[in-house]
C-alpha cells in the first residue's frame, strides 16, 4: 500500500483558530543560535524558514521577550524595533510560500548567566535555587549561578513584557504566538514544585504555581485573541534541571485551566523521561482529555507514528523538529515515502549557512 494512503490522517485538513491548515504537520520551534547583531533576525534566517515553508504551520525558534529573558548567544528577540523589522523579512518569506508562522515567546529565567544579562545582573527565577549544569556564553561554558528570586511586585512588569512582545509580534505580521512554558524555562520554573518554593500567591498549590502562566496567557490573548495563541508544556521533561513531584496532577489541572482560556492549541513535548519499569508513567491521554481542544504532540515522531497517533485520536497535529533541520522539504518526503536525510549535530547551534540552509531537497 503506498505511503500516501497510510498517511491519510496526517495529510488531512484541520482548522486552527481562523486558519485552515492543509495537513497536520507542524515545524517545531528549534533554537539554532544564528541571529545577527543585537539578536536581530537576518536574511539567512529568512531563507532557512522559507525553505521549510511547505509545512502549513511554522513555530519559530524561541524568541526572548526582554533583555532579561536572554539565555544564549545568537537567539532572536522580539523586544526591539530592529528585531521586529528583522522578523518581517522572515514572515514575508514564509507567507510567500503560502504557510503560516507563529512566534514563540520566551523568557529563560534562571537558565542564563550574568554575562548575558543587562548590566551583568543575576538571572531571575521563582525561587533562589541554583540549577545544575552550565550556561552557554560568549566565553564558553560557565556554571549556572544562583538566581535572584523575583519579588511579588515585579511580576506585573514581567507580564507587561509578554504583552509588549505580543504587540510587537502582531505589528510585525505574525499569524499568532506560542507561549513557551516548557523545557525548564521561566514559566515552567513557576509551574513545577522543585524550582518554585515561593510563599506568596505564585507558589505552593498548583493553582498558585500556574497563576503566572494564566496571567501571561490572558495578557497575550488580549492582544491577539485567544484563538491565535498556543501554549507549550513539557510535563516530564527534566531538561534544565527541572522536575515536579506530581506531574500528572499538576499538568492535568493546568490543561483544564488553559481550556477555560480557550487557547488555539496545546503543544505538548511528550519526551518521557520517567521509568515505566519502575511504575513511573505519565497519562498523555488524560492530559489531552483535560484540555479538550486542539492538541499538538511533539516527541520524536516519524510519519508512520504521527499518522497513527492522529488516526487514533490521540493528537490533532504533530510537530516535527530535527527532521526539518536536514529535510527542508520534509512534507514532500513524508508524502512520497522518501528517505529522510540525517542532520549533522555539530552544526545545530551557531555558525553560518553550513548545516542550516545548505541541506538539499529531493
Amino acid at each position: 500500500m503506498p505511503q500516501t494512503e497510510r498517511l491519510d490522517a496526517l495529510f488531512s485538513k484541520v482548522q486552527l483558530g481562523p486558519f485552515e491548515l492543509a495537513n497536520r504537520i507542524v515545524m517545531a520551534p528549534m533554537t539554532r543560535n544564528r541571529a545577527g547583531a543585537d539578536n536581530v533576525p537576518t536574511e539567512l534566517n529568512a531563507l532557512y524558514y522559507r525553505q521549510r515553508a511547505s509545512a502549513p504551520l511554522i513555530i519559530t525558534e524561541a524568541s526572548q521577550i526582554s533583555p532579561q529573558g536572554v539565555g544564549y548567544p545568537g537567539t532572536p528577540g522580539i523586544h526591539s524595533d530592529a528585531q521586529a523589522e528583522g522578523w518581517k523579512q522572515v514572515i514575508e518569506a514564509v507567507h510567500g510560500e503560502g504557510s503560516r508562522i507563529f512566534l514563540q515567546l520566551w523568557h529563560v529565567g534562571r537558565i542564563s548567566h550574568p554575562s548575558l544579562q543587562p548590566d551583568g545582573t543575576l538571572p531571575v527565577a521563582p525561587s533562589a535555587i541554583q540549577p545544575a549544569g552550565e550556561a552557554i556564553t560568549f566565553d564558553g561554558m560557565q556554571p549556572f549561578v544562583m538566581p535572584r528570586a523575583l519579588e511579588t511586585d515585579e511580576i506585573p512588569g514581567l507580564v507587561a513584557d509578554y504583552r509588549a512582545a505580543a504587540e510587537r509580534a502582531l505589528a510585525a505580521g505574525f499569524d499568532g504566538v506560542e507561549i513557551h512554558s516548557a523545557n525548564g524555562y521561566l514559566l515552567d520554573q513557576f509551574l513545577r514544585d522543585q524550582s518554585n518554593q515561593r510563599k506568596d500567591a505564585y507558589g505552593g498549590s498548583v493553582e498558585n504555581r500556574m497563576r503566572l502562566l494564566l496571567e501571561v496567557t490572558e495578557a497575550v490573548a488580549g492582544v491577539w485573541g485567544s484563538n491565535r495563541v498556543g501554549v507549550r508544556l513539557s510535563p516530564v521533561n527534566s531538561f534544565n534541571d527541572i522536575a515536579d513531584s506530581a506531574p500528572d496532577a499538576t499538568f492535568v489541572q493546568i490543561a483544564r485551566a488553559l481550556a477555560e482560556a480557550k487557547i488555539a492549541y496545546l503543544h505538548v513535548l511528550e519526551g518521557d523521561l520517567l521509568d515505566p519499569e519502575a511504575g513511573l508513567r505519565f497519562d498523555w491521554g488524560a492530559l489531552r482529555k483535560a484540555f479538550g481542544g486542539l492538541y499538538m504532540a511533539n516527541g520524536g515522531y516519524d510519519g508512520t507514528r504521527a499518522n497513527a497517533t492522529i488516526a487514533d485520536g490521540k493528537a490533532d497535529l504533530v510537530a516535527f523538529a530535527r527532521p526539518f533541520i536536514s529535510n527542508p522539504d520534509l512534507v514532500a518526503r513524508l508524502a512520497k515515502g522518501a528517505p529522510l536525510a540525517e542532520p549533522d549535530p555539530n552544526t545545530f547551534y551557531g555558525g553560518d549557512a553550513k548545516g542550516y540552509t545548505d541541506y538539499p531537497t529531493l
